[in-house]
């Protein structure tokens, strides 16, 4: 592989929201993000190792492709239990309880403004879907 592309990490991760406020508190909250910044009514989010930016979307929520979401890994069966619980306590949209598909347990909810997540572990996992936290 090319060097450039070895060295080439994630920079940030841009998400269109109309009610901006909402889903920089719930990374905020939920997903142990820090607000760095607003302009506008956009906020800048960090996190160790990349950014997230919740841009101001006029009108409607943007509408998401049904299967889109983005996926964060937990380091454990008890990491994911726990969240799952604290996320239904807060009230947060859950789409799924938890579930083993083979690629490990995992659960899917959305923050305000639509965009789905899936909080997940893969120390359950088939061997062959083992080891991302580790690489």
């Amino acid at each position: 592989m090319h060097d450039v592309i070895q060295a080439m990490k994630l920079n940030h991760l841009s998400f269109p929201s109309s009610d901006t406020a909402a889903t920089a508190a719930f990374f905020e909250r939920h997903l142990g993000f820090t607000v760095a910044g607003t302009w506008e009514q956009s906020y800048i989010l960090k996190r160790p190792g990349y950014d997230v930016v919740i841009d101001h979307a006029s009108g409607d929520a943007p509408a998401w492709p049904g299967n889109f979401h983005v996926g964060f890994e937990l380091p454990s069966l008890d990491a994911v239990r726990d969240l799952f619980e604290r996320f239904t306590a807060a009230g947060v949209q859950m789409e799924t309880g938890i579930f083993n598909n083979g690629r490990g347990s995992r659960f899917f909810c959305r923050a305000p403004g639509g965009v789905m997540f899936e909080m997940n572990t893969r120390v359950d996992a088939a061997p062959e879907y083992r080891g991302t936290l580790d690489n």
